[in-house]
């Protein structure tokens, strides 16, 4: 009766971070991943609530609690993928289901003896939190809530692997219907609450880790744009160079420019300039990928870093933006004008931080202007030229102001 009562324990508390985790996401008006945290946990109180009160000899009972624990850590990965925009892969999950449910029926079938039962079950469970950590690990991400998450879904997949055959050197033969009263039973409900919480902790401190991101994330984009401030450009840029380094991640910044900005100014008036530079910001919004970081940090200048991206990808990258752009139709201007813009570009060096990368790419792009504007060019130059270049670039601003 006693352990009746605290096998209890682990489901009630599941359901509490389930509502948790609701919550957070409706008044938090949080992403989607969140509401998978809850479905998670949720399912994991159906399936052990299966185990603990249905009748362990029937083998119903197997399959379910299987269905139920399988689909409850393949939406809290579906959750995590989701967290840092990448891929669930939720055709591998299903392969590992299949195969695991195949083989668990076939055990159930030869013997009324579970420990089989629990070696294969327990497999497929740490076969799903390896997967997650693989995707996790191809995640840009690196913050230190990030490698804490990653931490812990290796420690989960080390238990599910380890935890049955350790228990089972101690207790050599457990019987279906003697389940709930065998010492695998208690160190099942000790270590899944231990971890449950633990797991919830560390999943609510992402939650809430990501709030104040967002927070500051809002407070440093250009109202106009919707891209970073230069100040936020800045401050991410130098993070994600930082971790390209020690990641052997290449990464190139593409600079651009609106041509002849100062005319559509003088011309049609500052707001029709403004919306120019509104939909250039959606052009580039709407081409950089989910990895890159997109900034406005000029009047009419803006920056992209592109990830895991090399100079001549970075190139392509740029003459979509810019090809994007020669099509726009800006409100406020003649039906038949467009603007154009110009790119310079630049992949980073080994050794190079991002001052010496983004003058290289300003350099190029003051090249671009020089040789007829409308165009990307690709800097490749060494610093004194780049040092002359920018110099005839601050001579032309100061004369043209």
């Amino acid at each position: 009766m006693r352990e009746q009562i605290l096998g209890f324990i682990t489901p009630t508390m599941a359901i509490v971070f389930f509502f948790v985790f609701l919550v957070m996401w409706h008044r938090g008006k949080m992403g989607s991943y969140v509401l998978a945290f809850a479905a998670s946990y949720i399912l994991f109180a159906i399936g052990f609530m299966i185990t603990h009160v249905a009748d362990t000899a029937a083998s119903w009972t197997w399959h379910a609690t299987q269905f139920f624990y399988t689909l409850s850590l393949v939406v809290g990965t579906w959750g995590l993928a989701r967290r840092v925009d990448q891929p669930a892969h939720l055709g591998i999950f299903l392969t590992i289901y299949l195969l695991a449910a195949f083989t668990l029926g076939f055990a159930i079938v030869m013997s009324a003896e579970i420990g089989t039962r629990l070696i294969i079950v327990n497999i497929a469970y740490g076969a799903i939190k390896l997967v997650c950590m693989m995707i996790l690990l191809g995640a840009p991400r690196r913050e230190a809530i990030d490698k804490l998450i990653i931490a812990f879904q290796a420690v989960m997949a080390a238990q599910f692997f380890v935890r049955p055959s350790m228990t089972l050197m101690v207790e050599n033969s457990i019987l279906a219907n003697a389940y709930r009263d065998s010492i695998y039973y208690s160190v099942l409900n000790f270590s899944l609450t231990l971890l449950s919480l633990l797991g919830a902790v560390i999943l609510i401190g992402a939650c809430i880790y990501d709030q104040i991101r967002a927070v500051r994330e809002k407070a440093e984009l250009d109202l106009l744009t919707g891209l970073r401030t230069r100040r936020g450009f800045e401050q991410d840029v130098l993070a994600r160079i930082e971790q390209a380094k020690v990641e052997g991640v290449p990464v190139s910044l593409v600079v651009a420019d609106i041509d002849h900005f100062k005319a559509v100014n003088d011309v049609w008036g500052h707001q029709v300039g403004d919306r120019a530079i509104a939909a250039f910001g959606k052009v580039i919004e709407n081409t950089v990928r989910d990895n890159d970081i997109a900034g406005r940090i000029g009047g009419e200048e803006f920056c992209v870093l592109a990830w895991n991206c090399g100079g001549d990808a970075a190139v392509a990258m740029a003459e979509r933006i810019r090809m994007g752009f020669a099509e726009v139709k800006v409100d406020g201007m003649p039906g038949d004008h467009r603007l154009t813009a110009s790119f310079g570009v630049a992949g980073r060096r080994e050794g190079e931080g991002y001052g010496k990368v983004f003058a290289r790419a300003d350099a190029a792009l003051y090249t671009a202007k020089q040789e007829g504007r409308n165009r990307t060019v690709r800097g490749s130059r060494d610093e004194s030229t780049i040092a002359q270049l920018l110099t005839d670039k601050e001579k032309t601003e100061a004369a043209s102001a």
